[in-house]
């Protein structure tokens, strides 16, 4: 497995598709290839400062508020 290290410089855009499920973030990030840590399972780091993490985190609430507007009703409040 490639193991990388993502360094978010700047969020652009946000959008999501109800079909599949999915979230896209357009980002520009540094990307480099990380060399794992021997002992240490091999993980990607996401890097980002406050301000970017804040900005995600606003991103997220209205692209999951935008999912849920387009679920049928039914589904609202049903708990299985």
């Amino acid at each position: 497995m490639k193991t990388h290290h993502i360094e978010v410089q700047k969020f652009k855009a946000a959008s999501n598709s109800s079909t599949s499920g999915l979230m896209t973030f357009k980002v520009d990030a540094l990307v480099k290839e990380r060399e794992p840590v021997e002992g240490i399972e091999p993980s990607t780091l996401l890097v980002m400062t406050e301000a970017n993490a804040r900005v995600l985190m606003a991103l997220l609430k209205t692209q999951l508020s935008e999912m849920d507007t387009r679920k049928p009703k039914s589904r609202h409040g049903r708990h299985g």
